[in-house]
């Protein structure tokens, strides 16, 4: 079985095959709950009150932006059991074998690598905060946990987060009701204050970016669950336990934000919010919170390497060995801990804010790309064996996706945000707001689906009958 209860993970890539699918569309859920009460969900709210908007004005964005991001990243974990397959290998289809290689994974590797660089600083802060070991040494103990349950894979990944799950809700609701309640907030902090449409969408693209986030490998935790899932199952198991759990701790990040002095890093606020209720309960809560994010160290490790094996593979092919992943977990975790080390604690909130607006502008015209061809174009019908032909129907360059996907990015450029580095032409007309989000969905959606009237997908529904592996999109 590659997915054993006991074992080391054997598929990586690959399709899974019918007789190792197993498990209920629930198991999604643990997942993508605990995905989000960790220290970086956390550090996502912190970051946003940031951003210039009041408390009030801050949690309405969040709200939005939240519900918005989680709908496409939803989507995406429908795919999952559907075609047996990680996220990113389904993505030959759209941009041809070699042009999904040099364009989708290249970016699915840095958001791995900058998500997990936030992982690290927050970890070895953490680790510092309770032990006061050194950061470095910090995160290096935390990223070997995480590596081995990330070499372990799916199966441990899905145990360990249901384990997680009620510990996490009695600890996040003790925080939650001494943050709101303990004292320490400023007087006035609810009341709305003005209105600014600047910092509000800056909000509202952040938190939608950090839901979106998770898309380029959602469907890694559903792809062993059996063809005749119906997609409305994994998507609302996917949808609703992320969207709850991301406001919540978003939230959360920002209330005891406003209750700590400026400039204070994600744990010492927990920590400092957590106290209030008794001494001691901040280590407890950073202690949690911090497990959680072993796991999602694991599961960004995890992803990291299978995006590198699909990288690799392109070019030549590739055997799903445990040694290779292995290495490639290696090499996540090196590079993650040099990269931290040069970015700092001290400037985590800079760094996490801008890299976490960039990723989404990248992944902004895939998602639309990629969901447009699952679901109203192909219809959840490909042909597996041809996925991993470099020379086979979907082409090495996939015109229509990476045509669709530059259009679609230059037509979001001009109303993009990046603070302190770069704001767009109507971006700047507009007083500093950001609908870059709005502009690159449908333009990109839009562009690939009229490209799309030229495939002979006669031919591939032929193919895919043939072959018998893929059942109906129901």
């Amino acid at each position: 079985m590659g997915a054993s209860a006991t074992g080391i993970e054997q598929h990586s890539i690959d399709w899974v095959p019918l007789e190792e699918r197993h498990g209920e569309p629930s198991s999604v859920g643990a997942i993508w709950f605990v995905g989000s009460l960790n220290l970086t969900g956390l550090a996502t709210g912190v970051v946003t009150l940031s951003m210039g908007a009041t408390l009030v004005w801050t949690v309405v964005a969040t709200v939005l932006g939240s519900l918005f991001g989680t709908f496409f990243m939803a989507f995406h974990s429908a795919q999952g059991p559907q075609l047996g397959l990680p996220q990113l290998v389904q993505s030959r289809p759209q941009f041809g074998y070699l042009g999904a290689a040099l364009t989708v994974w290249v970016f699915a590797l840095v958001n791995y690598v900058a998500f997990n660089t936030s992982d690290a600083l927050l970890s070895g802060q953490a680790m510092n905060t309770l032990t006061g070991m050194p950061r470095e040494a910090g995160y290096l103990l935390a990223a070997l946990v995480a590596a081995v349950i990330a070499l372990f894979g799916y199966e441990w990944i899905h145990r360990l987060n249901r384990w997680l799950t009620w510990p996490f809700i009695v600890v996040t609701v003790a925080v939650t009701a001494v943050a709101l309640f303990g004292g320490g907030l400023p007087p006035g902090i609810w009341e709305p204050g003005p209105f600014e449409l600047a910092p509000f969408m800056l909000v509202f693209v952040f938190v939608a970016g950090f839901q979106l986030g998770w898309a380029p490998y959602v469907s890694d935790y559903s792809r062993y669950l059996r063809p005749d899932v119906p997609v409305r199952s994994t998507f609302w198991w996917t949808y609703l336990p992320s969207a709850v759990a991301g406001l919540w701790v978003f939230i959360l990040g920002a209330v005891v934000s406003a209750a700590a002095p400026a400039g204070t890093d994600p744990v010492t606020a927990l920590k400092l919010a957590a106290d209030r209720l008794f001494d001691g309960f901040g280590t407890i809560a950073v202690v949690v919170l911090l497990v959680g994010l072993l796991s999602i160290m694991a599961i960004n490790q995890y992803g990291g390497s299978l995006t590198m094996i699909s990288i690799v593979d392109s070019f030549r092919p590739v055997q799903p060995t445990r040694a290779i992943r292995v290495t490639t977990i290696g090499i996540m975790l090196v590079a993650v801990g040099a990269i931290s080390a040069l970015v700092g604690i001290d400037r985590f909130n800079w760094f996490f804010a801008n890299v976490v607006v960039a990723l989404t502008y990248l992944f902004i015209p895939w998602t639309a790309i990629n969901l447009v061809d699952f679901f109203f174009v192909r219809r959840g019908q490909y042909v597996v064996k041809e996925i991993f032909n470099p020379n086979g129907i979907y082409g090495r360059w996939g015109w229509r996706g990476n045509l669709a996907y530059l259009i679609g990015l230059a037509c979001m450029a001009p109303f993009m945000v990046i603070t302190g580095l770069y704001v767009g032409p109507a971006a700047e007309y507009l007083g500093g707001v950001d609908y870059s989000i709005l502009v690159g969905l449908p333009v990109a959606g839009v562009l690939y689906k009229v490209f799309a009237r030229g495939l002979d997908l006669e031919t591939e529904r032929r193919l895919v009958r043939e072959e018998g592996l893929l059942a109906p999109l129901h």
